[in-house]
């Protein structure tokens, strides 16, 4: 490869226009050194060039000890160009090293060009944030217009003593599927309504509206985007959502608005799981929930935005199960919550994983604990039918179905007596949310909260936190296994297990790790630089890993957690080091805030 040709695919000069490009080009020279050789020294003359490595490795020395070592495609040189300083570190060539240099006046020329500067001058979410906009493709940004730019009339309206028969009238003549009531505050009639609360209740034609709307309605702003709509359907797993414009209703989004650009939308996979008669119907789900997720992905929708979108497709799910194994084994005898925890509880999840699941009720009898051992089996069965596969340890609502009393000593326990083993474990159903049912499962999120009042506890939950390391050898390398890069043990788990952690110390009971992170950093259990890196950096993983797996899926193979190093770009392994680097240094941080090593 020629030295230019090579010099171009390397970050930042890919990022730059021709005629900037022919700058760094014209004056890119070529310089060998032997191994052993200095190349700078310690509080010795500053650099005098930007120096990118072609061939060999080089070291980075402090007092004789090795502090970092780089190879084939790495930058040197720029702290000492950029300060006007002397490095602050000995730089030899661990090996005989070819290495393309750009003399200083060319690096300042080029550092005039925001797209080349940045690189050096942004921090690492600075760089990763901008990388994710750069990666984004312009079809996926059409989830992020307003949503008033999907409303093509006015809405209608009926008055609240028309009958049902007027109204569906209205629904036909001007085909739509809903109509407005004109009361204080406005009704909504669909045609669901009447065909669930009219003719399945045998009410007649000349019923009027107002016995059988929707009041008050759930509305959103105008100003809303299409994403957020999208996710307020499914979240209250509606199909109509009337926009607001002050107190004024301006238009009706509905689900066929999202079915009309997406040839798979998660609103139609909603209508199919609505319409479940039986668990047995689940063969196609999780081909379905993978067309929907790559023509997400495909059209540049943020990987943790569509693993919000596919975890309340899955809580759809379960709350159908849930109501297809009551009418199969009869009322429960008692309030309970299915509760879900792991990623699906952070509404993390994207590609169906092993099942988190379990099962709280509030009375503590023998016909309570008979009864929701039925209806955990029939959920459990209805989502491996879906293709959700078993927990290879176990922790399913089959072996996890308990009365709350019972709940909340074994959260105590694992509170008061807290081993770590146990506490890998356990710190995944710290992450429980509540997806079907009509118990309140505050008695849990009380114990949680006073949990992070414990500091003994809280220094346990670290040393449990730490056990999953980044990939990186003695000089600072990645490590690659056979099967690629494990991203999910290596940084999404300890990211994972960072924003747990301070979210309890800080109070906050938000489950996503892109909420517990700014919100423990406004408690100030963690600097708001700390979060916004660990933030952006577990972006990053999870659309790397989602990308990796859907090509995974169309080439026929199934989806896992690792990524080979050579299908990433030269500047996304730079990230990737740059990422398990502050990974590892925010938990060398906790180590030290929580006394870690004295823990007995």
């Amino acid at each position: 490869m020629e030295p230019a040709e090579f010099l171009r695919s390397q970050p930042p000069f890919d990022r730059l226009r021709p005629e900037d490009f022919r700058i760094a080009e014209e004056s890119l020279e070529v310089a060998y050194f032997p191994s052993g050789a200095v190349l700078l020294e310690r509080g010795g003359p500053r650099s005098e060039h930007l120096c990118l490595i072609r061939k060999g490795a080089v070291r980075f020395e402090r007092d004789g000890v090795l502090v970092q070592e780089l190879e084939e495609g790495d930058l040197f040189g720029f702290p000492s160009l950029i300060a006007k300083a002397a490095p602050h570190v000995d730089v030899i060539a661990g090996e005989d090293l070819l290495v393309y240099r750009i003399p200083e006046a060319a690096f300042l020329r080029l550092m005039k060009r925001e797209e080349f500067s940045s690189f050096f001058l942004q921090d690492l979410a600075q760089r990763l944030r901008t990388a994710a906009a750069v990666a984004t493709l312009p079809a996926g940004r059409d989830l992020a217009a307003p949503a008033d730019s999907l409303i093509s009339r006015a809405p209608i309206f009926v008055r609240p003593y028309d009958t049902v028969e007027q109204a569906a009238r209205t629904m036909r003549d001007l085909r739509v599927s809903s109509v407005l009531i004109e009361t204080d505050p406005p009704g909504i009639l669909t045609d669901r309504d009447l065909r669930s609360r009219v003719l399945a209740e045998g009410r007649g034609p000349e019923t009027p509206v107002a016995a059988v709307m929707t009041k008050p309605m759930k509305t959103l702003p105008a100003s809303s985007t299409q994403l957020e709509v999208l996710v307020f359907m499914l979240e209250h797993r509606v199909h109509h959502v009337p926009l607001l414009a002050g107190d004024k209703i301006v238009g009706m989004v509905t689900d066929t608005d999202f079915l009309r650009r997406q040839a798979n939308s998660p609103t139609s996979l909603l209508s199919g799981i609505e319409k479940l008669a039986q668990a047995e119907s689940l063969a196609n789900y999780a081909t379905e929930l993978s067309g929907v997720i790559e023509n997400l992905a495909w059209g540049g929708l943020e990987a943790a935005e569509i693993g919000r979108i596919v975890s309340r497709l899955n809580d759809a799910l379960i709350a159908r199960l849930l109501r297809i194994a009551e009418a199969q084994i009869g009322r429960p005898p008692c309030p309970y919550a299915f509760i879900v925890f792991g990623s699906e509880g952070r509404m993390e999840q994207a590609l169906l994983t092993d099942q988190d699941n379990a099962l709280v009720y509030r009375d503590d009898t023998p016909d309570a604990k008979a009864y929701f051992g039925k209806l955990a089996q029939s959920v459990v069965d209805g989502l491996i039918a879906a293709s959700f596969p078993p927990c290879k340890g176990g922790f399913m609502a089959t072996n996890w179905h308990r009365p709350l009393a019972e709940w909340e000593r074994l959260f105590r326990g694992w509170m008061e007596t807290p081993e770590p083993r146990a506490l890998i474990e356990a710190a995944n159903f710290f992450d429980f949310r509540a997806v079907g049912g009509t118990l309140s499962v505050s008695p849990l999120n009380d114990v949680l909260f006073f949990a992070g009042r414990e500091r003994t506890f809280l220094a346990h939950l670290a040393r449990a936190s730490l056990m999953f390391e980044p990939p990186l050898g003695l000089f600072r390398q990645v490590k690659e296994e056979e099967d690629g890069v494990d991203l999910k043990r290596g940084g999404i788990i300890p990211i994972v297990s960072l924003a747990r952690l301070h979210a309890l110390e800080a109070g906050v009971r938000a489950r996503p790790t892109l909420e517990r992170l700014p919100a423990a950093a406004a408690a100030g259990g963690l600097s708001k630089e700390g979060a916004e890196t660990l933030a952006e950096a577990f972006r990053f993983l999870l659309r790397i890993r989602l990308r990796a797996q859907v090509k995974a899926l169309r080439a026929g193979h199934p989806p896992g957690n690792s990524v080979q190093l050579e299908d990433l770009s030269p500047l996304e392994r730079t990230h990737l080091k740059e990422t398990f680097l502050a990974i590892r240094e925010h938990q060398q941080a906790t180590a030290l805030n929580y006394a870690v090593s004295r823990i007995s």
